[in-house]
């Protein structure tokens, strides 16, 4: 949520923002709401000072009949006030509404750009895999070990859904639990945490209301499955006031994702790459404002170290005032190489979303007793989602045999097992 005192008092510099993110909002409506607010304010502030000062004057009244004029005139001015307040409240719901389709704020480090091709690269690590032979997408390579079912799974939960039997599941069990206790050596305390939250939780995040036809709810009961674990994890001290010696929280969670994937028709959805259902483990942080910055720093450098240590190709991109999320002011995106697709996978987005998701959920921090409060900044970051992440180590480490190689760190959850092979023949029935 934008502080309805940016709008207010700096009008043209949330314009200029707005252009350069290429979207709009209603600027014009905001403030003539935010005007008529103050006005009612202002009167209802002097209304409330006659009314005391005829409370006063009734106790000094000389007679009956000066009494009961006192009283009337009383009863008038509180009637007006009632009808003040009922407006006031009106104008409240409705500007509340008109801020809320404000995205954040842009950092004065993003830069500008008209869309996904103006993100700028900061830096490649690795070189991609040379092979001696015409290496395969993630779809062909697990479908030939019987470790990916898509055909299976579109026949009983429709399209963009998948399943993964085998060897499969148990490689993207060891790659959560690998990704989770990295991130816990890291610093980041695990949550288990609810997937099905309230509409409240969902407009902290930013989530609601901007894209509320990409969510999957519950109509009945009034739940929205969530759609990444950031929405949970911003909610956890909704209407707190945080001690800031205890500051900055580290968390971290693991949660199915759920995506009604309706901004991406027309993409090319061929294999796990964009569906519906897919898990992820993320990682979040309070701050104080002083402290967000060196916190996003840290948290790119721990997610580098994450893919570093899986053996994949990656590069890091700054993401444009086009292309950033509504919610972030400073977003950078982790893309790690799929060679058999011959395409780049974005696997993680790690955003300083400044106050925005704090004014939203309310949540604020006291510096020192006896101070006054402050809104916390909050910062995500994907560590990994993991359907690119599973199809890039396929597509990295698979082997002219039909086989894939299991990266290292990821062999001694996986009982030792340092390949998955190829299916024989006699195996390949069912």
């Amino acid at each position: 949520m934008l502080s309805i005192q940016w709008i207010r008092e700096a009008p043209d510099e949330v314009r200029a923002m707005l252009e350069r993110r290429g979207t709009t909002a209603p600027v014009d409506a905001v403030l003539e709401r935010d005007a008529e607010r103050r006005t009612i304010l202002t009167e209802v502030e002097h209304l409330k000072a006659d009314r005391n000062q005829a409370g006063k004057a009734i106790g000094k009244a000389k007679d009956q009949a000066e009494r009961e004029s006192l009283i009337g005139t009383q009863r008038e001015v509180a009637g007006r006030i009632d009808a003040l307040d009922e407006r006031l409240r009106a104008v409240e719901a409705e500007l509340h509404a008109l801020v809320s389709q404000f995205p954040n704020r842009l950092h004065a480090d993003t830069p500008t750009g008209s869309g996904e091709a103006d993100n700028q690269v900061v830096r490649s690590i690795g070189l991609p895999r040379a092979f001696d032979f015409e290496p395969k997408p993630h779809w062909e390579i697990g479908e030939s070990l019987r470790i990916l079912e898509i055909e299976r799974a579109t026949a009983m939960a429709g399209s963009r859904m998948f399943a993964l039997r085998g060897q499969g599941a148990r490689l993207q069990r060891a790659l959560i639990n690998h990704l989770l206790e990295q991130n816990e050596e890291a610093g980041y305390e695990s949550w288990y945490l609810p997937n099905l939250v309230r509409e409240e939780a969902m407009f902290a995040s930013g989530q609601l209301p901007k894209f509320r036809d990409n969510l999957y709810r519950d109509a009945e009961e009034d739940y929205f499955l969530v759609p990444t674990a950031e929405v949970p994890l911003t909610s956890l001290h909704r209407d707190e006031i945080l001690d800031g010696a205890v500051l900055p929280l580290r968390y971290t969670a693991h949660t199915p994702c759920f995506r009604r994937e309706k901004m991406s028709a027309g993409r090319d959805v061929r294999g796990i790459k964009r569906v519906h259902q897919f898990e992820k483990v993320e990682i979040y942080q309070f701050t104080t404002p002083e402290g967000s910055a060196s916190a996003l720093e840290e948290m790119i450098a721990h997610a580098e170290g994450l893919l570093a240590g899986l053996g994949l190709t990656y590069r890091v991109l700054q993401l444009c005032s086009a292309d950033i999320g509504f919610s972030a002011a400073l977003s950078f995106d982790l893309e790690v190489w799929a060679p058999g697709a011959a395409e780049w996978l974005e696997v993680s987005s790690i955003s300083n979303c400044l106050d925005f998701q704090a004014r939203r959920a309310n949540i604020r921090y006291r510096p020192e007793e006896g101070k006054s409060t402050s809104f916390v900044h909050t910062l995500n970051g994907s560590s990994f989602g993991m359907t690119r992440v599973f199809a890039a180590i396929l597509e990295t480490y698979q082997r002219q045999d039909g086989g894939v190689d299991i990266p290292d760190v990821l062999q001694h959850r996986m009982g030792r097992l340092m390949q998955i092979e190829a299916p024989t023949a006699a195996g390949t029935s069912a």
